[in-house]
C-alpha cells in the first residue's frame, strides 16, 4: 500500500511540478529522489517568492511543510497545540530611492557609487539620515593604524578575513574608538574561498521585535566593492590595484587621508510583523528513550524578490535551503508515524538568512525540557553537485556524534573530514550552532572535496554565481545520485542516533562542554 501510496503522490507532484518547468529526474531515479526532488520544485516554485522571512511566499511554503507533515502522521508540536511557533520581529531596511553615494573630490569631481552594486551599508535604528565626512584609507583599520585624527572622517579598510588581520568586528571598535563616524571595509579580493558577490539583494536587518539595541559602537558600516577602490582613491597618489594586491596577501598598507569627502544619504523604512518556525513531532517508542528528543532541521527561508541579475529579480532558494526541507518531509513520509526508539522533533526554521533567528528563538523557547535534548542534526550548506564521497561534519571534534556519523558514513563508503576551511566560519553560520552554543551536541555537514578536483570546481562555481543568487532555482546543475546519497546518509544517522543505546555526549575539551 504504502509503494502504492507513494507512486501515486510522485505522479501527482510530478504533473503539478511540471506547470512549473522542474527539469525531471533521469530515467532510473529512486521513487524517494524523485519525490524529494519534486517537493524541492513546489518549494522553490515561482509561486513561493523565494521564502523571504515574513512574506506572504514563506507564509504559504511553512503551510505546505505543516500540511505534509501531518499527512505523513507527525504531531503538531508548536504552540497551543499547533504546527507553528510564531516569532515576533522587526526589521530596518535602507530603500533603493532616496539612497545615495557621493565621493566628491578635491578637484571638484565627483563619482556616484551605485547602491547594492558597488556599496551597501549596514542597516541600523541608529543610521543617521546622511554622512558628510573626509575619508582616510587606514590599512587593516587596527587600533593602531588608526591614528590621532580621525574623528569625524569616514575610515577606509581592507577588510581582511584571514587570521592574524583585524576582524570586522575589531575594525569597528578601532574606527569607532577613533572617532570616526563612518567605516567602509573593502572586498578582499584574494578571499576565493568564499568571493564577494555583487549585487546585494537588498540592504535589510531583521531581529526580535524585543531585543535591546546591538551593544556596538554607532557607526555607519559599509562595504564596497574591490573594483570600485579605485573611484575613491582617486587623487591620492595611490595605487588601488597595489593595495589590493597587498591586502590579498597580508602584506602591509599604507595609511594616508584621501582628497575626497563621501556625501551620502540613507532613506530608512520599518516594520513589524511575525514569521513561524513549523515544528513536527515524531514521539518515540521506548519507554526508557522516548523523554529523549533528537532535533532535525533545516531552514525555510529564503532571499525572496531582490536586485536583479542576469535579468532574475526572483531567488528562489532551491538548493538553500529548499531541498533539505524536503529531506525532512520525506524522512516524515517514510516513517508514516512510525517512531523510533527515541522521539524526533522536526523543526524548519525561518529567519535563518537574516540571522538564525528561528534557531535562536526555539533554542531560547524551546518545546521540550533542555536536558532532554539528545542531539541536533541540521540540514544547509549542501549542495549535490558531485559524487559524494567526502563529507564535511561542524565540530567534529566537539561531540560522539562523530562516532554515529563515522558508523553511518563508512557502511557508505563516505569520508568524514573536519572543516579545512575553518576561516569561513560555517560552524556558526547555520541552525545547529544556538543549540551547540547552549552545550547541546550538534552537528552540520557540507559536501567535501579534495583540492584540485571536478569537484572543487563545481562547488566554487556554486558560490561564485549562485549562492544567495536567483540561480540557485532548479534549472541549476545537480547529481541526482548525490542527493539520493545524502540523503540516505541523513535517515540512516537519524535512525543511529534516535536507536542508540547511549545519547552522544561532549568530548574532554569541547570549549561547548557544559560546566
Amino acid at each position: 500500500m504504502r509503494t502504492a501510496a507513494l507512486a501515486l503522490l510522485t505522479t501527482a507532484s510530478l504533473a503539478l511540478s511540471a506547470c512549473e518547468s522542474v527539469p525531471a529526474p533521469p530515467p532510473g531515479t529512486d521513487a524517494d529522489t524523485a519525490a524529494w526532488w519534486v517537493i524541492t520544485g513546489d518549494l522553490s516554485a515561482d509561486g513561493m517568492e523565494g521564502r523571504d522571512t515574513g512574506s506572504a511566499g514563506y507564509d504559504r511554503a511553512a503551510k505546505y511543510v505543516a500540511d505534509r507533515f501531518a499527512k505523513a502522521g507527525l504531531k503538531p508540536a508548536g504552540a497551543k497545540g499547533g504546527w507553528t511557533q510564531t516569532i515576533p520581529l522587526k526589521e530596518v531596511r535602507v530603500e533603493k530611492d532616496g539612497t545615495r553615494f557621493d565621493v566628491v573630490r578635491g578637484d571638484g569631481s565627483t563619482a556616484n557609487l551605485r547602491f547594492l552594486h558597488q556599496i551597501t551599508v549596514r542597516p541600523t535604528d541608529d543610521l543617521p539620515a546622511a554622512i558628510d565626512a573626509p575619508l582616510s584609507f587606514r590599512g587593516y583599520c587596527s587600533a593602531a593604524e588608526m591614528g590621532p585624527n580621525m574623528r569625524g572622517k569616514v575610515a577606509v579598510c581592507f577588510g581582511g578575513r584571514r587570521r592574524g588581520v583585524p576582524g570586522a568586528a575589531d575594525r569597528i571598535r578601532a574606527a569607532a574608538e577613533a572617532g570616526a563616524v563612518g567605516l567602509i571595509n573593502i572586498d578582499d579580493p584574494g578571499f576565493t574561498i568564499e568571493p564577494a558577490r555583487w549585487p546585494e539583494a537588498y540592504a535589510r536587518a531583521i531581529s526580535f521585535r524585543d531585543a535591546a539595541p546591538p551593544a556596538s559602537p554607532r557607526l555607519a558600516v559599509m562595504r564596497l566593492s574591490s573594483a570600485s577602490l579605485e573611484a575613491v582613491l582617486q587623487g591620492s597618489g595611490q595605487s588601488a590595484d597595489m593595495i589590493l594586491k597587498a591586502g590579498a596577501t597580508s602584506q602591509p598598507l599604507p595609511a594616508f587621508d584621501i582628497p575626497a569627502i563621501l556625501k551620502a544619504t540613507f532613506k530608512l523604512s520599518r516594520r513589524e510583523f511575525t514569521s513561524d518556525n513549523v515544528l513536527g513531532l515524531l514521539p518515540g517508542t521506548d519507554p526508557a528513550l522516548a523523554v529523549d528528543t533528537v532535533i532535525v532541521s533545516a531552514h525555510l527561508d529564503g532571499y525572496g524578490f531582490g536586485e536583479p541579475v542576469n535579468g532574475d529579480a526572483l531567488y528562489n532558494g532551491a538548493f538553500d535551503d529548499a531541498a533539505y526541507v524536503a529531506t525532512l518531509i520525506r524522512l516524515a513520509e517514510q516513517r508514516q508515524g512510525k517512531g523510533f526508539r527515541r522521539s524526533v522533533l522536526f523543526a524548519v526554521y525561518t529567519g535563518e538568512e537574516k540571522g538564525l533567528l528561528g534557531s535562536n528563538w526555539l533554542s531560547q523557547h524551546l518545546v521540550m525540557p533542555k536536558a532532554n535534548i539528545a542531539a541536533v542534526i541540521n540540514l544547509d550548506q549542501l549542495r549535490p553537485l558531485f559524487p559524494l564521497k567526502i563529507l564535511t561534519m561542524h565540530a567534529i571534534d566537539d561531540t560522539t556524534l562523530a562516532t554515529n556519523v563515522g558508523r553511518v558514513a563508512s557502511g557508505m563508503g563516505i569520508d568524514v573530514r573536519p572543516d579545512l576551511e575553518p576561516e569561513r566560519n560555517l560552524n556558526q553560520r547555520t541552525d545547529h550552532w544556538p543549540f551547540l552554543r547552549m552545550g547541546v551536541p550538534a552537528t552540520n555537514f557540507v559536501f567535501g572535496f579534495d583540492p584540485g578536483t571536478e569537484s572543487e570546481r563545481r562547488y566554487r562555481e556554486w558560490y561564485q554565481v549562485r549562492y544567495h543568487r536567483p540561480q540557485d532555482d532548479m534549472t541549476q546543475p545537480r547529481d541526482f545520485q548525490a542527493a539520493a546519497d545524502m540523503n540516505t546518509f541523513f535517515y540512516r544517522l537519524t535512525e543511529d542516533v534516535a536507536n542508540a543505546n547511549e545519547r552522544p555526549t561532549f568530548m574532554a575539551g569541547s570549549p561547548y562542554k557544559p560546566n
